[in-house]
């Protein structure tokens, strides 16, 4: 399987349900919080500026949505 990210913020509901979605489907996954500054920047360099934001080798999805998700990783 290609690397996954998600690109986080604290007290984010949105955020929250990317990552319960994942946890439920036992993606591997490394959790990228933007609200720490190392976190920001690498965020920065992705182009985005709202999170969540999923990606998945060099494809990004932005926001949370199940069918996206469940879509890009085969789930």
């Amino acid at each position: 399987m290609q690397r996954v990210v998600l690109y986080t913020r604290n007290r984010c509901p949105h955020c929250d349900n990317a990552k319960a979605f994942l946890d439920k489907q036992q993606i591997t996954y490394r959790l990228c919080n933007v609200s720490s500054p190392a976190g920001q920047k690498e965020f920065y360099k992705t182009g985005f500026r709202s999170v969540p934001v999923l990606k998945i080798g060099d494809r990004f999805i932005q926001g949370f949505s199940l069918k996206q998700y469940a879509r890009a990783l085969n789930t």
